[in-house]
């Protein structure tokens, strides 16, 4: 700064200090004028041009369209020659998309727009933990319901409820997922004695998905479009108990 700037002159100076011109094809901030009514498609595109986290929800809204419009375009001609060679079986699209989730995802109401993108084949995979396998087949056996972030999990403890976030699901829950996983465990060893073939969890999931035969769960979809769920972490939950029972059962 001048020292020869009076206190005033250096103040006015720092305030109002010329800008640099903005770099060309910079974007504006602008927000979704509803006044043009509600087209989901316009206001979703307009949440990059909003500031804050929007932006980068828009950035994520853009790189899912980039996929799924590479999804549609044709295979080329050397890939359709590698899938009739067998180089390239899996391969039905330019776009291989894998979907992970954390159990969370499944005990909440996005669950529903999980199952959808499962349903129609808009993914090719999916990761995910052991709570988000084995509560989508408990929803199918019993609901989830909206509690309070501030319910106290020793109480709802003694009462045979358990607490994600701000839901609550009765232990009675687990006690129904038990009586459906455990005679299917069991018919599933049984057959792995006789084909000496081990069982992975993925094949563990295609399975249940076929058994629960129930339209409302992803894993359902996932069996019927033959789409591969990946679970390193098979046995961190629930599912990992009653396999670890069983266990113990055949060795007594």
């Amino acid at each position: 700064m001048d020292s020869s700037l009076s206190p005033f002159e250096a103040a006015q100076q720092a305030v109002l200090a010329r800008s640099c011109e903005m770099p060309e094809g910079s974007e504006t901030v602008n927000g979704y004028d509803f006044n043009l009514g509600i087209n989901y498609e316009k206001l979703l595109a307009s949440y990059r041009y909003c500031g804050f986290q929007a932006t980068n929800l828009g950035l994520a809204i853009d790189e899912v369209n980039k996929m799924l419009d590479k999804r549609r375009e044709p295979l080329s001609d050397e890939m359709i020659e590698k899938i009739a060679l067998d180089l390239a079986p899996s391969t039905t699209t330019n776009c291989t998309i894998f979907l992970g989730f954390t159990s969370n995802l499944i005990s909440s109401g996005l669950r529903e727009t999980l199952r959808f993108l499962v349903e129609h084949n808009l993914v090719d995979a999916v990761v995910t933990t052991a709570g988000g396998v084995e509560e989508d087949f408990i929803k199918c056996l019993a609901p989830t319901y909206i509690g309070d972030f501030s319910l106290k999990g020793s109480e709802l403890r003694g009462k045979g409820i358990n607490r994600i976030g701000n839901l609550l699901v009765p232990n009675d829950n687990y006690c129904k997922f038990e009586d459906w996983l455990v005679p299917i465990l069991d018919c599933l060893l049984k057959e792995q004695k006789e084909s000496g073939v081990a069982l992975t969890p993925r094949r563990l999931i295609h399975r249940l998905g076929r058994e629960i035969n129930d339209k409302s769960s992803v894993y359902y979809w996932c069996y019927k479009n033959n789409i591969p769920v990946f679970c390193p972490g098979i046995t961190d939950g629930s599912l990992g108990d009653m396999l670890y029972f069983i266990h113990i059962r055949i060795q007594v």
